[in-house]
Formats: structure tokens, sequence, C-alpha cells
């Protein structure tokens, strides 16, 4: 069943408002604080729909939309999306319940007009980037996204062994000694790393979302269904235990750092030896805020983000290979007429 949440004053239907906090109804004003808010639903009127929602295609399934009655056809992992014929939000319940319910949401705090100022401006660092990139018709393909993550707690202990020189020089008469001093260093230390964040969508890119971090997870809230109306919303493809390993090498890689990070004052420091223990605490399932944006260009598909909280994007600027043309040939005019001014060529 697709879930929409009707304006008690209007009827019109209602989005999350991040940077108010609330759901708001853009028609007459409304807002109503997610804590508060009382799902109003025409049981008649899903009961009329009923025949077809949940209907299997394939991997696909098929929800009615509470306003217009259109088709929603959404893939096995999608929870909440907007219909494309009215963009009436609707929330797929029976995947966000059970084992696939999050425990945790982080809100958006990023509105969509301050997510397109923020790609806009960004666009402008690059001179070659192409014209159409910033457009309006590319700014209207940013889409709200609930991403979910696994967040993991670890109990680290690191012990580590490691050779270290030390250089001195001494002068005594005309000449100058070298010495190198040698010395084994020894380390044990143990940390907690709370939080530590993998996402579980195979749709997002894993090198984008690390560098769209961090995220302040003091804000999360007990998850309710009401922050995801008016934004697209995944559930895991992964499980915690698939993503476990990921979690792991990356705690192991931060234990080690700090660990390694002890060992000051040495002009040569080489570890010799190293042993990791970790013991997994916890595991929690949330669901954190993104902006995206997918662009095709030159044939090749390329996805930017806007960390839905702080506002931080990350990609890389695709280059227009006219301007690129353009930029080279001019260069080049440019130092020919140099080489006629100064070398009379």
């Amino acid at each position: 069943m697709a879930i929409t949440y009707k304006c008690p004053s209007c009827g019109a239907p209602m989005a999350f408002d991040g940077e108010k906090g609330t759901l708001s109804c853009e028609y007459c004003g409304t807002d109503l604080p997610v804590e508060e808010i009382e799902q109003s639903l025409d049981q008649e009127e899903y009961e009329a729909l009923k025949p077809k929602e949940g209907e299997e295609d394939g991997i696909f399934k098929v929800y009615r939309c509470t306003s217009c009655g259109a088709e929603m056809l959404t893939d096995e992992h999608t929870s909440a999306t907007v219909c494309g014929f009215c963009g009436t939000p609707g929330l797929m319940e029976d995947r966000l319940t059970g084992q696939h319910k999050p425990s945790r949401v982080l809100p958006f705090q990023i509105s969509r007009e301050r997510a397109e100022e923020i790609f806009r401006q960004w666009t402008k660092r690059g001179l070659l980037t192409p014209g159409d990139f910033s457009s309006r018709n590319t700014l209207e393909k940013i889409t709200g996204i609930y991403v979910p993550y696994w967040l993991y707690d670890y109990d680290t202990s690191v012990t580590l062994t490691a050779h270290c020189t030390r250089i001195r020089h001494q002068r005594k008469g005309d000449y100058e000694y070298t010495y190198t001093d040698h010395f084994q260093v020894y380390r044990e230390v143990e940390g907690d790393y709370d939080k530590v964040p993998e996402d579980a969508s195979e749709k997002m890119e894993d090198e984008l979302m690390e560098r769209a971090e961090p995220f302040d997870y003091s804000q999360m809230k007990p998850f309710e269904m009401p922050y995801l109306a008016g934004f697209l919303s995944e559930k895991y493809n992964y499980t915690s235990a698939e993503m476990a390993q990921r979690a792991k090498k990356r705690v192991s890689e931060m234990a080690f750092g700090a660990a390694r990070g002890t060992i000051n004052g040495y002009a040569t420091v080489n570890v010799t030896t190293q042993r990791i223990h970790l013991r997994e605490k916890a595991v929690e399932y949330v669901l954190l805020p993104v902006w995206m944006l997918n662009y095709r260009y030159n044939g090749t598909n390329q996805q930017f983000l806007i960390n839905g909280q702080s506002g931080k994007m990350v990609g890389t600027l695709p280059v227009s290979t006219g301007k690129a043309a353009a930029w080279f040939g001019g260069i080049t005019a440019a130092v020919f007429l140099l080489l006629n001014l100064f070398l009379g060529v």
C-alpha cells in the first residue's frame, strides 16, 4: 500500500520540509510536526485500490497513487517515491516494516532550492564545464533520496612493533660525524570506533558516498515515515553481515593509523609486526539524506552528490571537448605569437 499524508486543512499531499523540520503543505502553508502528525488515510479508497496494489511485475511492484490513481512502478528496493503524473509523494509501507524498518533517520536540512544553488556555484569552478551542465533542465533532475546505511560500533586493540632510527651529527675538528641510532619501538593502543558508516545501496557509488561524509549523527531522529514524504528512499540491498567486511577493513585502517600516529620524533619508522583485534559492539540500520544528480555526457553516466545535511558537494566536473579544443587552440596560437615576437620566426 502506498501511503500519502494529506493536509488536514485543504486535503493536498504534504511533504517533509527539511529547513522547517515539519510536514508542510505547499498549497495552503500548513505545517505539522512529525512527532504529532496522525496518519489520516481514507480506508475505503484503499480498499477499492487493493486488487492491483502490490501486483508483481518481474522484480517490480505496482502501487496506485492515492491522489490521481495512476500506477507507480517501483523496483523491489524502493520504499518512497513520487508519482510521475501528479507529483504526489508515496510511501511503500510494506517495505518499511519488520527487518526493513530503519531504527533512525537523519532528516534533510538542505532544501531543494539550496541544493540547486550549491550545485550552480560548484559548476562555476570549471572553466571547461559543458554549457548545459548547470542549465535549468539539468537542475530539475536533482533528486532527494534517503540512502540506506549500516552504522557499526567496534572496540579495537592494536599491537605493533617498529624499527626506528634517529640521525645525529657531531663535528670534531675538521671532521663531521653522522651517527644513526636504532630503536625497537612497541605500541599497544585501544580505541572505540562508533557509528562507522557503510552504505547498503547498490545504486550509489561507494567512493562518492564516502567523500560526501561526514554526517552529524547526533541529529538523527527515531524513524517515522513522514520524514520520507516528498523524497525517494531505498531499502537496503546488502545485509549488515554482507557489509561487515568493508566496515572491518575501514576500522582496521583507522585503528592502525591511530597507533602508527603515536610514533613520532624519528627519522625513519618501519613497522615490523602488527596485530589488530576488532570486536563488534552494535550495528544499526539508518537512512541518511543525499541530493543526487545523474548526468550523461559523451555516452557516459556521471553521478554527483550533495550531503543533504551539510551541503557538501562531491563529484568530478565534466570537461567539454569543444571548450577544451578551443582553449588548447588559443594557448597554441598565443605561444606561436610570442615566438614570432621574441625570436623573429
